[in-house]
């Protein structure tokens, strides 16, 4: 059975793009999310196995929602997905939980490499700070 995959994203454009780079890896993206709480909501309706996480997005910030998640769900794997590349902003989404974290833009095989990475992580193991953000 393939993985699913929830993405938040404020712009469907970006929903689009992750959406073909994870089906064409074999992913199930089973739904799409605009804002940090629609996210939430979705998480806690469908589960997936991998959230791919914006950061700036309406109605709150994307670290909001994965503390959320993360608070009521310890064991979610979640990946932010973000055009902030600053490395204190990487250091507070993976304190808040995120599992890694991928600046855009991004090259697919960078976002491949990330998702397997927290999919092949065992529960409950959070990722080290990654080192340079530049592709």
């Amino acid at each position: 059975m393939a993985h699913t995959v929830l993405i938040c994203d404020d712009a469907a454009f970006m929903r689009n793009v992750l959406a073909d780079i994870l089906r064409q890896a074999g992913l199930q993206v089973v739904a799409e999310a605009e804002t940090g709480k629609e996210a939430v909501e979705k998480y806690r309706e469908l589960k997936p196995n991998l959230v791919l996480m914006d950061i700036v997005l309406p109605e709150g910030s994307g670290l909001d929602a994965v503390r959320q998640i993360i608070g009521e769900f310890p064991d979610a794997r979640i990946l932010v997905c973000s055009a902030v590349g600053q490395q204190s902003m990487v250091a507070e989404a993976i304190r808040a939980g995120a599992r890694d974290y991928v600046v855009k833009p991004f090259q697919t095989n960078r976002v491949l490499e990330a998702v397997h990475r927290v999919l092949d992580s065992p529960i409950g193991l959070r990722s080290h700070i990654p080192g340079p953000l530049t592709e």
